[in-house]
């Protein structure tokens, strides 16, 4: 018999109406005959709400006890769609995550998975039972409840889809599935029928928020096949597989943008060995996630550093380059929070030409400036300011044809 694990996102199971729609949609693969473990996210806006509880007694809280009290969003749903499958004849038994011993290393808030056994989900399976996991969370070897960041239900589904040797992880959330853009921003969107894990990689770190990225790297590592799908209807999804000779390539598959970030210049900064690691030390010691790195080409000595940074994260990186400009000699530290990253990507960039060119001129054509440029094989992303952001996406979208199926 088949095992597929189903992952159902916050939209999905937002109130008791939701879940009994789950629940349905579970019972029914069950009657094809397939083995069923579903990962289940915390109710839609649970999360936050958790989070809002927490910081009325501390800006700052323990993160080991953060994690205890966000964990228990999960461990709701997960009991609740176990009753709603219980309710309706399918047997199902609900399982958080020091049950079934995801276990984890002690990074709090953001841990990694480290092993998985499946001895009392394979016991439950061979008892016919659907087994409801909690997602998001694990144990450390202490026996601390652990979460694995935003968005770790993805990573929840997908590492059990691994231990458990599963047909395919399916992801449903409120989307049919991964577009070539945002349809929110671009109206002639197309839904792809596959995408590759690295551009889907791609996709997720550049702003795309259909998968966590590191539930991407996890597929992709153990090439788990990941169906993303609307919980909403049964519309074919988008497969995230790995690369095939036999698949069409397209040049470019996907636009991806970002509006969440900011940009940290920090001026007149020496140049001489070792300050750039002084700077970088100082961010690796508040914990800060870098995307974009740039430095210009030295004057008399001096040069400018710049970098971008989650705009959550702004306030505490300025707070600590304004401490290191004065112990390293530096000029002033400038920010930008109106910023947005626009990329391309697409694994047919590595033998394609010319790209870099449409995405310039298709920028100047609009009158759009660009800030910063990063590239990689299968990527191009450019620093543009905020508010040509969704003008950007559809100029590009409409100048590669993405609306378009790629021809054979």
């Amino acid at each position: 018999m088949e095992l597929i694990v189903q992952k159902y996102g916050g939209t999905s199971v937002k109130d008791t109406a939701r879940i009994r729609e789950v629940a349905l949609r579970i019972a029914a693969t069950r009657k094809k005959g397939a083995q069923v473990v579903a990962v289940v996210s915390a109710m839609a806006g649970e999360t936050d709400r958790l989070l809002k509880l927490a910081r009325d007694f501390s800006e700052r809280p323990s993160e080991r006890d953060l994690d205890a009290v966000l964990s228990s969003g999960e461990q709701v749903t997960s009991g609740l769609l176990a009753i709603a499958l219980n309710a309706i004849g399918c047997p199902a038994v609900s399982a958080q995550g020091h049950q079934i011993r995801i276990l984890t290393d002690s990074a709090f808030n953001n841990a990694r998975i480290q092993d998985i056994n499946t001895k009392k989900m394979s016991e439950f399976l061979n008892e016919g039972k659907v087994v409801v996991v909690a997602g998001f969370q694990g144990m450390d070897k202490e026996g601390n409840i652990t979460t694995l960041g935003r968005g770790g239900s993805d990573l929840s589904a997908i590492a059990l889809a691994h231990a458990l040797k599963a047909k395919v992880c399916e992801i449903y959330t409120d989307v049919d599935g991964v577009f070539t853009a945002d349809p929110r921003i671009c109206p002639n969107a197309r839904q792809l029928k596959y995408i590759f894990y690295e551009e889907m990689l791609e996709m997720a770190s550049q702003g795309a928020k259909v998968l966590q990225t590191r539930s991407v790297e996890m597929a992709a590592k153990y090439h788990v096949p990941v169906m993303v799908l609307n919980s909403y209807n049964n519309n074919p999804g988008t497969l995230v597989c790995k690369e095939d000779p036999t698949m069409e390539e397209p040049v470019v598959s996907g636009i991806a943008s970002n509006a969440q970030e900011a940009k940290v210049t920090v001026r007149h900064v020496p140049d001489k060995p070792g300050v750039a690691s002084k700077i970088f030390e100082r961010i690796a010691k508040e914990e800060l996630v870098v995307d974009m790195i740039v430095q210009n080409s030295s004057r008399e000595g001096f040069t400018d550093m710049t970098f971008t940074v989650p705009k959550t994260d702004l306030p505490r990186a300025i707070s600590a380059m304004e401490q290191l400009a004065k112990e390293i000699q530096a000029g002033s530290v400038d920010s930008d929070s109106n910023i947005a990253k626009v990329s391309v990507i697409g694994v047919g960039m590595r033998t394609h030409t010319g790209v870099a060119s449409k995405m310039f001129s298709t920028f100047a054509k609009e009158g759009i400036n660009i800030q910063l440029i990063s590239t990689s094989e299968i990527k191009i992303s450019c620093v543009i300011d905020s508010k040509y952001m969704e003008l950007a996406v559809r100029a590009l979208h409409d100048a590669f044809g993405l609306e378009h199926e790629p021809q054979k």
